[in-house]
C-alpha cells in the first residue's frame, strides 16, 4: 500500500524560504500526480500546487504562484514544495496528497492518498 511521509517545515520569518517534501513507499510513485494542499486555522483546505503524473503540468493557487515551485525526484520518489519569499498569510498545515494518473488538479476530493501534514509557521 502507498503511503505518503511528510517533512520540513517549522517557523521562520517572512521573506525566508522553506522546503518541503513528501516521500512515497512503493514502486508506483511516478503514476501518481501529486499535490500540496494546506489549511490555516479556522479555514477550510485548499489548493496550493499541483503536478501531473507525467511530471509534465503544473499548477498552482494564484496566492503562491511565482513564489512556490512543485517538483519532483522520481529516482528518489518523492515530491517537494520549494517555498520561497515566505509570508504571515502562508502560515498554515501543509498536506501533500497523491491521486493515481491525476492531472494535478484543485479539486481535493480527486486525491485518494494524504500524508500525515507539517506545520509552517511565517512570522512578520
Amino acid at each position: 500500500q502507498v503511503q505518503l511521509e511528510q517533512a520540513g517545515g517549522g517557523s521562520v520569518q517572512a521573506g525566508d524560504s522553506l522546503r518541503l517534501s513528501c516521500a512515497t513507499s512503493g514502486s508506483t510513485f511516478s503514476t501518481y500526480a501529486s499535490a500540496w494542499f494546506r489549511q490555516a486555522p479556522g479555514k477550510r483546505r485548499e489548493f496550493v500546487a499541483g503536478l501531473s503524473w507525467q511530471g509534465s503540468s503544473s499548477s498552482y493557487a494564484d496566492s503562491v504562484k511565482e513564489r512556490f515551485t512543485i517538483y519532483r525526484d522520481n529516482a528518489k520518489n518523492t515530491v517537494y514544495l520549494q517555498m520561497d519569499t515566505l509570508k504571515p498569510e502562508d502560515t498554515a498545515v501543509y498536506y501533500c496528497a497523491a491521486d493515481r494518473w491525476g492531472n494535478g488538479g484543485t479539486r481535493l476530493d480527486t486525491y485518494e492518498l494524504w500524508g500525515q501534514g507539517t506545520q509552517v509557521t511565517v512570522s512578520s
